[in-house]
């Protein structure tokens, strides 16, 4: 297949172009600056300039884009980076698709914070949309891929989960304070904390792009539920350290701010259709996720 990736260099898009490549495909990727090799594709979303004919002959765009979340301070501003460059990425791609004789799909990430703060209520694909700011920017982000399905063009979204992987990702810098012995439940450590290995977000992902059946909402989760506590628990054991510093609520809220509620929103998500199509997990619980993230 031909496929084009769209946030091609970051820590998701690299090991996704890797493992695409590997498979045989020919995979391209959109560049902001000029091509300087015949897989790159330039355009400009900020703009909303992309040559529709450069998706000509493409089976799938995937789509990865977006200003890093796990960033200090949330201020207003970045706050809207964060929105405008998921919405501006995602709507130039799924306007271009329209435009595009044979339609290519669009496979496009989304967050798992979608389903908002639903605390020990399990959620999958049938849920609602839940509140707050990062499930309004899930929403809007999703709802820019609009044009490409009102054209008939094969859509998926990927309601992503924190990827565990000690390369890159959350998990680099989660890891330091356990390595020093400094880590530990955040607040009570209740709150379910969405997660899913590097190898089975890979699978799936190459699952939906390959697969011309599969479309709409899938998350990308692991399927048995963890909390916080049992996360701490799984890191704390796998480096053989203590986890015994346990973060108030409202020390971490005065010094991250709003960027606070990224870890303690608790979101109890399974993968529900992922299940339904035979998809097999090779890490389903935390536990394994985390050993697999530090084996090497």
């Amino acid at each position: 297949m031909r496929i084009i990736v769209a946030g091609g260099s970051g820590f998701l898009g690299t090991a996704l172009r890797r493992q695409l490549s590997s498979a045989g495909h020919d995979v391209s990727r959109l560049v902001r600056s000029p091509a300087r090799s015949p897989d790159e594709i330039p355009w400009d979303p900020a703009s909303g300039e992309l040559d529709p004919a450069a998706l000509d002959g493409a089976d799938t765009v995937v789509n990865l884009g977006g200003a890093v979340i796990a960033h200090w301070p949330w201020t207003d501003s970045y706050k809207q980076q964060i929105l405008d460059s998921r919405v501006q990425t995602t709507g130039t791609l799924a306007s271009a698709i329209a435009q595009v004789a044979e339609r290519p799909a669009l496979v496009n990430a989304s967050g798992i914070n979608y389903y908002g703060d639903g605390g020990e209520h399990q959620v999958d694909e049938t849920s609602p949309a839940g509140s707050g700011f990062l499930a309004d920017v899930s929403r809007r982000w999703e709802e820019a891929t609009e044009p490409a399905a009102e054209a008939g063009a094969r859509v998926v979204v990927m309601r992503t989960a924190v990827v565990l992987d000690q390369s890159g990702g959350a998990l680099k810098t989660i890891a330091v304070p356990f390595r020093l012995g400094l880590g530990g439940n955040l607040g009570d450590g209740r709150q379910f904390f969405p997660t899913i290995s590097l190898a089975d977000y890979l699978d799936a992902a190459t699952r939906l792009i390959t697969d011309n059946a599969l479309r709409g909402p899938f998350n990308l989760v692991g399927p048995v539920p963890a909390t916080n506590a049992d996360f701490t628990a799984a890191i704390g054991r796998r480096l053989h350290r203590p986890t015994l510093v346990r973060v108030p609520r409202f020390a971490l809220n005065a010094v991250a701010g709003e960027l606070s509620t990224l870890v303690f929103t608790s979101v109890k998500a399974v993968p529900r259709r992922l299940l339904e199509t035979g998809f097999t997990f090779r890490h389903p619980t935390v536990d394994e996720q985390v050993k697999a993230a530090f084996a090497g």
